[in-house]
């Protein structure tokens, strides 16, 4: 039965929960973290830490792409970002990283916005996939959906493996009265990749996304406090323990549906410390969707800076440009440890191997039936 409370005369509202309302709740058993794993799979790629990157240009350069996908996680270049329209991407960086001197705040998304006002060159975008590809890793790139049939041959020719197609909000009815809108199930079907699709926030769109063949669906907006502004611009905003869970719900229906089709399930979003990656998988996710916390990196192209892909958007930016932590860690301490930090922004994943080990369960689809409870 649906939490609905009264908002106003006639006007009732559902009760929704963050991650930071709930708990996971310790089970009767516990066992070694040296024998639970983290691993998952999406169609024929597997991977050790259930990590996507979120597809900024802040914290994903094909660098650091190899580099996550070294350690176990997928990093996803933006197809649409600075690396797929400036030859000189350090350069840019550079630009941005002065201009942190200036004191009108909103100087570095005019910056961004500038160098977004450049052309995507495919040669560009060929050669920085090409890097990765080279590598040996997993190649995945992101998309939005006004240009995904334009990009997605360019890419496929450059070897993508796992397609992206984000959006702050992605449907799979869109009404357009400019242009015909993209047919996501037609776009999938036409493809040889598995594709992943979002952001959503309930069951109905999450179900629909699962019909239109996605072998993922990310749920949320990839909210960061004091960074992502969607809940200012748009007043659009989406507690993400209860977003979760609906779509795990959906999952399961369609799962059923289906005969046996499982769609992944990725949370982006209300992540800041390793206990909110560990309270999104007990609510359902199959993998986080990370950003922020990646920004500490020594990696990190932005040097510190953070960013969602929306700060670019040329007139109707959703995203601030943020000083990161006051701190600096390579990649692979930041995720597998060890840490000083007693705040649970260093060794991010070994925190989640020990959290599934403190409550008895070996392996993320056992996580996930892990109880809850709700404060207050």
């Amino acid at each position: 039965m649906r939490d609905l409370v009264e908002i106003g005369m006639g006007r009732t509202a559902r009760r929704a929960y963050d991650l930071d309302d709930v708990e996971i709740v310790p089970s009767r058993r516990t066992r070694s973290s040296a024998v639970v794993s983290t691993a998952w799979q999406i169609d024929a790629y597997r991977f050790d830490l259930p990590l996507v990157t979120h597809p900024t240009d802040a914290i994903v350069s094909p660098a650091t792409a190899i580099e996550i996908g070294k350690l176990g996680g997928l990093g996803v270049l933006n197809a649409e970002g600075l690396w797929a329209r400036h030859a000189n991407v350090e350069q840019a960086m550079a630009r941005l990283i002065d201009t942190v001197k200036d004191e009108d705040p909103t100087a570095l998304v005019r910056v961004l916005q500038e160098l977004h006002s450049a052309p995507v060159q495919p040669e560009l975008l060929a050669e920085a996939l090409g890097k990765v590809r080279e590598s040996g890793v997993t190649v995945a790139a992101r998309v939005s959906p006004q240009r995904a049939a334009e990009l997605t041959p360019h890419l496929i020719a450059a070897g993508v493996e796992i397609l992206v197609v984000q959006g702050t909000i992605i449907s799979a009815e869109h009404v357009s009265g400019d242009a015909d809108p993209l047919d996501l199930k037609e776009f999938i079907g036409g493809l040889d990749v598995p594709v992943i699709a979002g952001g959503t926030a309930d069951y109905r769109t999450a179900m629909h996304l699962m019909r239109t063949g996605a072998a993922g669906v990310i749920v949320g907006h990839g909210y960061t406090p004091g960074i992502t502004s969607t809940d200012r611009v748009l007043g659009i905003g989406v507690p993400m323990a209860t977003a979760i869970i609906d779509a795990a719900a959906a999952r399961r229906d369609y799962l059923d549906e289906t005969g046996g089709r499982y769609v992944h399930v990725l949370a982006d979003g209300g992540m800041t410390a390793s206990g909110d990656i560990a309270k999104a998988i007990a609510c359902g996710a199959d993998a986080v969707m990370l950003g922020a916390p990646l920004a500490a990196a020594a990696e990190a192209p932005g040097n510190g800076l953070y960013w969602t892909a929306a700060a670019a958007h040329p007139s109707l930016p959703r995203s601030r440009v943020a000083a990161g932590p006051d701190y600096e860690v390579d990649l692979k301490t930041l995720l597998y440890g060890p840490s000083s930090d007693a705040e649970g922004a260093i060794n991010l994943f070994g925190a989640l191997r020990r959290a599934m080990a403190k409550t008895g369960y070996s392996d993320l689809k056992e996580f996930q039936r892990v109880g809850l409870t709700v404060r207050g």
